[in-house]
């Protein structure tokens, strides 16, 4: 099991769930909630870093944001600072998946400092990938009709928990190469719960105008950038595009993935998280 923290900062108290020995890494999501459970995509670090797994503003029992603003990717970097220097860490190195993933980017462009090297898993650099015809969030994709139902149904205060939990796992069933492996896939105990304030300020305000292409090309950290080449969330030209942009990364493709590798080729992600170990960090 992971050990619960809860850290005082110059921004708010933050609980953290910290399992593993080695390098400091920081892992968190944009907008889940975590538990002494851990997370599928934490876990296999642990076997290589010390894991900082993060709940932000309005997650688990971290502090509520007093405005909605505090929600933002720009203030959640700052807030993953405040975190770092309350453990007294000097430099540490940070692996997020999905919108995870996508703060990763913003934390990389606004704190190279405090980084030693980023993995950045499934994810975009900007809210284009909203309208590319591989992903469900296009509305020129097939699922995206049903995939709407969805979120209106986990979003909802007048949905059942039963209900929230079999839209949760119809989503996650469309991001699976194999969605028939769901019950393998998910047979361990996790966390990860979805966090809607969180959710909904990036869906309605952030979302809109993300952009980071024009501030990645500065980004001198290591990176390795990863995706499933059948990723229907953030496919996997989000990826190429992301790799060309930096100047210090290194693309890998899981070839039987869509948006959970470290499910779907657990041997390959191991091996990916290997490879981030051993990779040369930032001067």
């Amino acid at each position: 099991m992971w050990k619960q923290q809860l850290v005082e900062t110059e921004t708010g108290t933050f609980e953290l769930f910290k399992k593993g020995e080695g390098e400091p890494l920081c892992v968190t999501h944009l907008y889940s909630e975590f538990n002494e459970k851990g997370t599928y995509f934490a876990d296999p670090f642990t076997s290589h870093f010390s894991v900082y797994l993060i709940n932000l503003r309005n997650a688990g029992n971290s502090c509520r944001a007093s405005a909605d603003d505090e929600l933002s990717m720009e203030q959640s970097t700052r807030d993953l600072e405040a975190i770092r220097e309350a453990l007294k860490i000097n430099y540490w190195s940070f692996a997020g998946h999905s919108t995870g993933a996508m703060l990763g980017l913003v934390y990389a462009i606004h704190f190279p400092e405090s980084l030693q090297k980023v993995l950045i898993n499934a994810g975009a650099a900007s809210h284009e990938y909203m309208r590319h015809p591989d992903s469900m969030y296009s509305k020129i994709n097939p699922l995206n009709p049903r995939l709407l139902e969805l979120l209106d149904i986990i979003k909802s205060t007048e949905s059942s928990p039963d209900q929230r939990k079999a839209a949760g796992r119809e989503w996650t069933e469309m991001s699976l190469y194999k969605p028939e492996n769901y019950e393998d896939y998910f047979s361990k105990p996790s966390s990860g719960k979805v966090v809607a304030s969180r959710l909904d300020f990036f869906s309605y305000q952030e979302l809109p105008t993300f952009d980071l292409f024009e501030q990645l090309e500065r980004v001198q950290i290591p990176a390795i950038i990863s995706c499933g080449r059948h990723d229907k969330q953030c496919p996997l030209a989000c990826s190429e595009h992301i790799d060309e942009k930096l100047p210090n990364s290194k693309l890998v493709v899981f070839k039987v993935s869509n948006h959970f590798p470290f499910l779907e080729e657990p041997e390959a992600f191991n091996n990916l998280v290997q490879h981030f170990k051993r990779m040369e960090q930032h001067a």
